[in-house]
């Protein structure tokens, strides 16, 4: 009697285990003989979980590399890594070597605040200060540097214009920044980053919050950067790897798939694993 008022939990339906595609090992495709940054066996954790695993990259001098693959494969981790931004996260660790301009980044001598100065980093979404233009620009030369007003005003000024920004903002320097649209304040933190001249320049998805039109002036702007400077970029929009990039370096799970001019990568990849994100059967 007692069984039949029991009332028979229904069976657990059964979720099959997402498809983890096999990661073939690297294939690295183009030799980069005077590499401005890199890596040798890096990997980073965070506690336990191993966001990037062994990779061994040769990033152009004077030149766009992107760095595309699906969310949580490492791009942003590896991009953090170049700069030590990673060190602000807890328990996170890093191994192997990370070489910018032939010096290992994560050697005892190394002054991350110096190597941050050298190496910008522009974030997925614009970051202005609450003040105003120009002490946006002026911020970082008033934190690392004496200079005078006139000083200043010259810096101020070479920063905007060298960002495709002055002709917008000269005269609104004394307004805050938070009234810019979102394509100009991305425009104004490169700006800021550009202001204390760093020799490279990483950006996290820098697009991916502005509509076409602010997109192309960003990336006009990188188009001109990257005759004077290094830039690494992550991007999960496959067209503007492939429009702006001259390098694109594909990563999964943490590891490296295949590096390669980016014309090639795209139109003739040679890993099974590459052909099928690019061409959205996955991802």
């Amino acid at each position: 009697m007692l069984r039949s008022l029991v009332k028979r939990a229904a069976p657990k339906a059964v979720v099959p285990e997402p498809e983890v595609l096999q990661v073939p090992p690297p294939l690295t495709l183009v030799d980069v003989e005077d590499p401005a940054i890199e890596s040798r066996n890096l990997s980073v954790w965070y506690a336990r979980k191993h966001a990037i695993r062994e990779v061994n990259l040769k990033i152009q001098r004077k030149g766009i590399t992107a760095i595309i693959g699906p969310s949580g494969c490492g791009k942003s981790t590896y991009l953090r890594a170049i700069n030590r931004m990673n060190d602000t996260i807890r328990n996170c660790r890093t191994t192997g070597q990370l070489l910018v301009e032939s010096e290992d980044v994560y050697g005892p001598n190394v002054d991350p605040v110096l190597l941050r100065r050298k190496v910008g980093l522009i974030f997925q979404k614009p970051n202005p200060f609450p003040k105003t233009v120009y002490r946006n620009v002026a911020f970082g030369i008033q934190l690392h540097y004496r200079a005078t007003k006139e000083e200043l005003d010259r810096v101020v000024e070479a920063a905007l214009r060298q960002a495709n920004l002055w002709d917008e903002v000269k005269d609104r320097l004394d307004d805050s920044a938070l009234g810019l649209s979102g394509g100009q304040q991305q425009r104004l933190c490169i700006a800021r980053a550009l202001a204390i001249h760093p020799e490279m320049l990483l950006m996290d998805e820098p697009c991916s919050a502005l509509d076409p039109v602010a997109t192309a002036k960003i990336e006009d702007l990188m188009f001109e950067l990257k005759k004077v400077m290094t830039i690494v970029i992550v991007t999960h929009n496959m067209q503007q790897a492939a429009r702006i990039a001259d390098h694109t370096a594909f990563l999964y799970l943490g590891k490296l798939v295949e590096y390669n001019v980016t014309r090639e990568l795209f139109e003739r990849p040679t890993q099974e694993l590459t052909e099928n994100y690019i061409t959205g059967r996955f991802g």
